[in-house]
């Protein structure tokens, strides 16, 4: 098993990328295996069952519209944004759906994409089943996909331990511990974002996998600034009003304001923008989770904005840095908050921040392995419970708040030489264990905590 950097971050469409972009792919897989087995010309009709927490804030989270964008053949990566509703909607109104772009079937919205709010299949809470049936009603292919978290799918053949997609690639540095990755760097004198480069020229030249990374960076960049200009009310039914353009207002015209503390309101801008963004249903890059995407994004602004020497290289530095925290709880744990609630998606993410911004400061891999610890030790236990089944409440305020621990996180992990009680892989086991034992309706169903103690209108 092999994971790149590139598989922890991605462009996609908000809000979610367990629900909404694994959905998507999940779907154009089935569309596209139509085609490829033949079916495709006798099908007259498609049929989507979400179950589990997919069933129980499916709707909020977009799961259902994302389906039918990939039945449509469309992917996260490309999908217009703006137009995204209205083809879903004319699907609806027109009771027809060209699958993959080329066939048209029959399409039913409420008997075609059935939603069950209290039913799951066996081996993740994510679960689908998509189903072709002919022009008699028979099926002509039936196939269930897992949508493991990050945007990552599984095919329904998976178990409880298929918690990533299978490469057989060997790396040069393979790591699955972080006691594994520092023994590494210590016997060959390399950072972690040295490894990290080096197992990834196993995909591809440095000069592609740059243009790639810094590919991402604009689209991250691009999305902060979508955020700041966009203002309004978010989608969805809870009158939330989008806070970072009076918030970019503000300081970019309050110039000389000399609080020692600007830097931090920079930070929630900058998180704000991402995540307001993510909920209106924009593009985005999952870092590694669209529900956590501000994160990475505000730390890295604060690297570049702050950071004296900040420059490209760096920011290549700080992703591969992050990602390599990412993996280890992508491996070792989850990344999914239907899995084991937001400590898998905040938590992470607010790790890997911390762990590429110590990388970028100059710290040592012990340091930048203390960082992440720090980051993920002090969100364990966060529960997954967005009101109305919405990714607003109290998620877009949730990712400021662990942008800036991040920063807090790394710069602490400086003071020190690296030396700690608590190891990160300790740390992520405990996140494991602690998502396991945690009821599942804090775990993205919208059956407990906030979800059910605030009014949602």
């Amino acid at each position: 098993m092999a994971l790149s950097v590139l598989d922890l971050f991605s462009v996609g469409i908000g809000p979610s990328s367990s629900h909404t972009v694994g959905p998507m792919r999940a779907a154009k897989l089935f569309a596209d295996g139509l085609k490829s087995d033949g079916h495709l010309s006798s099908t007259r009709r498609v049929q989507a069952e979400l179950f589990g927490s997919l069933g129980a804030t499916g709707r909020g989270h977009g799961s259902d519209k994302a389906v039918v964008l990939g039945f449509k053949g469309l992917d996260p990566e490309t999908v217009d944004t703006s137009t995204a509703d209205d083809q879903v909607a004319a699907a609806a109104l027109d009771a027809e759906l060209w699958v993959g772009g080329v066939h048209r079937v029959d399409f039913n919205w409420d008997e075609d994409v059935v939603l069950h709010r209290r039913k799951s299949l066996p081996a993740h809470p994510n679960g689908m089943t998509f189903r072709a049936l002919n022009h008699s009603g028979a099926v002509l292919s039936e196939r269930s996909f897992y949508s493991i978290g990050g945007g990552f799918v599984v095919d329904g053949d998976a178990d409880a331990s298929d918690r990533v997609v299978a490469d057989a690639t060997v790396l040069p540095y393979p790591f699955s511990t972080a006691d594994e990755l520092l023994e590494i760097c210590s016997r060959e004198g390399m950072s972690i974002s040295d490894v990290m480069l080096a197992n990834e020229l196993t995909w591809r030249t440095e000069a592609e996998l740059r243009e790639k990374l810094l590919g991402l960076w604009a689209v991250m960049r691009e999305c902060v600034d979508n955020g700041c200009a966009a203002e309004g009310i978010l989608p969805g039914g809870l009158k939330v009003r989008r806070r970072a353009p009076s918030l970019f207002q503000t300081l970019t015209a309050d110039t000389g304001v000399t609080d020692p503390l600007r830097a931090m309101e920079w930070v929630n801008l900058f998180a704000l923008a991402v995540n307001e963004e993510n909920a209106a249903g924009g593009r985005i890059v999952t870092a590694p989770t669209n529900g956590a995407a501000g994160i990475v994004p505000a730390v890295l602004h604060y690297y570049v904005k702050f950071v004296p020497g900040a420059n490209d290289d760096g920011v290549v530095r700080f992703m591969l840095a992050a990602a390599a925290v990412g993996i280890l709880f992508k491996i070792n744990a989850s990344i999914s908050g239907a899995e084991v609630g937001c400590q898998g998606e905040v938590g992470s993410a607010c790790s890997m921040a911390a762990a590429g911004l110590c990388e970028v400061l100059g710290g040592t891999p012990a340091q930048v392995e203390n960082a992440a610890e720090v980051g993920i030790e002090h969100n364990l236990g966060l529960t997954c419970d967005p009101v109305g089944g919405l990714v607003q409440i109290p998620c877009i305020e949730r990712n400021a708040i662990a942008s800036v621990k991040a920063i807090n996180a790394a710069r602490l992990a400086l003071h020190g030489d690296g030396s700690h009680k608590v190891s990160l892989d300790k740390a992520i086991k405990t996140m494991r264990e602690t998502g396991a034992d945690m009821k599942t309706k804090y775990k993205e169903t919208s059956r407990g905590g906030l979800a059910v103690n605030v009014i949602e209108c």
